[in-house]
């Protein structure tokens, strides 16, 4: 399959979309076409790196992957994404546990498919020559994650950049905890500066040449397409036991999590409505009620990995479903939870089922919690739990008074040493420290 830009620009191959990270022309890759399935395509397929072959191979037809795409899920998706109920009864509600890899988030699924696509895609040599620099900017759990991907993989590097300050204490040790071939930078500023930087070093044809750059933030396409795997995952699980779709409410800040969901909703996955939960970076909701895209400085909040004031991925989704907002809100709905809200919602939710939960799900559970009886009768609603609370314990433990125990992959690495680089948000820095 080929991938063009949402700009326009020619088509590419797989390899190159993913290599490349940003199309030449500032745009983002997207597949030329989306692939159409119905529930019955996956009879007999229930394991997570099994239903993301099936869902991926058209992607990677005509590709010199498509025959190691099983063994790219084999190995990259070797963690549960389990779909946990919670309240049964007329209002099914259920978590999408999206926290069970090794660096304990949603974004360990796509960082490690990408980093196990690049590395065959470097060992047939005819896309990129090692060593690569792979480039990527991070509001809290991308960064810990890619990193973890790409610790150690012959030919490629990692230089991550985070927001000083912006990010918890626990997030800030699982981005710099690495050496070896991985940099960790903190910057100066917020996440947009971060993602600024990105965009600005992979806009400089000088930095780019010299350096191979390439990107792990969700702006690859290669981290998207993994992602709409785990939405297919759950709503085949539920499809399987009922006959019934699911509605997804999805934590959003950068909208790769979100887009990820509408793909899978446009490839006939059994997924009814798709909410998107932000926090008080209110960008997308504004969009939806005023009709006007206002990108703006992001504000620091509990949820920090959603703190997010100008979304790229939004261009992909305009691109799909047009450019309108009016467009935008036939296919989504989105909902803003302030940062008062989500420590109530953290307190309530482990009152009623004696769970602890990280604020950026604490977002997508309490729009559930708004949602109108009817609407809540009307479908089973997946919340989408993104991180581990044990990542957030100076924010959680405080409001529940009890200690939140780090899954056994992340007490391993808060033992390791870190280390990292402060920067200013400015290109001649980076350029620098790269």
């Amino acid at each position: 399959m080929k991938f063009l830009s949402t700009r326009e620009g020619p088509p590419v191959r797989l390899e190159q979309a993913i290599m490349s990270g940003t199309a030449p022309d500032g745009g983002l890759y997207v597949p030329a076409s989306l692939p159409h399935f119905s529930p019955a395509d996956f009879a007999g397929l229930d394991e997570f790196p099994h239903i993301a072959t099936k869902l991926l191979q058209p992607f990677f037809d005509g590709t010199s992957l498509e025959n190691e795409l099983a063994a790219i899920c084999r190995d990259a998706l070797n963690f549960p994404v389990p779909l946990r109920p919670l309240e049964s009864g007329a209002a099914p509600l259920s978590v999408l546990e999206m926290f069970h890899g090794p660096t304990a988030a949603f974004k360990d699924v796509g960082a490690r498919f990408l980093a196990a696509t690049m590395a065959r895609i470097i060992a047939h040599g005819e896309f990129a020559t090692p060593p690569v620099t792979i480039l990527v900017a991070t509001s809290g759990d991308t960064g810990g994650a890619v990193a973890a991907a790409f610790h150690r993989r012959a030919g490629l590097r990692v230089v991550v950049l985070f927001p000083e300050g912006r990010v918890s204490p626990r997030q800030q040790h699982q981005l710099t905890c690495w050496g070896d071939n991985v940099l960790s930078l903190a910057v100066r500023g917020e996440f947009d500066d971060c993602q600024r930087l990105v965009k600005a070093a992979f806009a400089d044809p000088v930095l780019n040449a010299r350096h191979n750059l390439c990107s792990a933030n969700s702006i690859n396409v290669g981290r998207l397409l993994p992602q709409a795997a785990y939405y297919a995952c759950a709503s085949l699980a539920y499809w399987q036991q009922t006959g019934k779709p699911t509605s997804f409410i999805v934590p959003t800040g950068n909208l790769g999590n979100g887009f990820a969901c509408v793909w899978a909703r446009r490839m006939g996955l059994p997924i009814d409505r798709i909410v998107f939960a932000t926090n008080a970076n209110t960008t997308i909701p504004d969009f939806l009620s005023s009709g006007t895209w206002s990108p703006r400085p992001s504000v620091a909040t509990l949820a920090s990995a959603m703190d997010v004031g100008d979304p790229s991925n939004m261009e992909r989704l305009r691109a799909l479903v047009g450019a309108d907002a009016d467009a935008v809100a036939r296919e989504i709905t989105a909902y803003t939870v302030d940062d008062a809200t989500i420590r109530s919602t953290i307190r309530d939710e482990f009152q009623r089922h004696n769970v602890a939960w990280c604020p950026h799900t604490a977002t997508g559970l309490h729009v559930y919690r708004t949602l109108s009886e009817e609407a809540r009768r009307s479908s089973h609603w997946a919340v989408v739990a993104t991180a581990h609370a044990a990542k957030f314990d100076t924010i959680v433990e405080p409001l529940l008074g009890t200690a939140v125990e780090p899954p056994p992959e992340l007490a391993e690495l808060l033992g390791w040493e870190s280390s990292y680089e402060t920067i200013d948000a400015q290109l001649a820095d980076l350029a620098a420290q790269l």
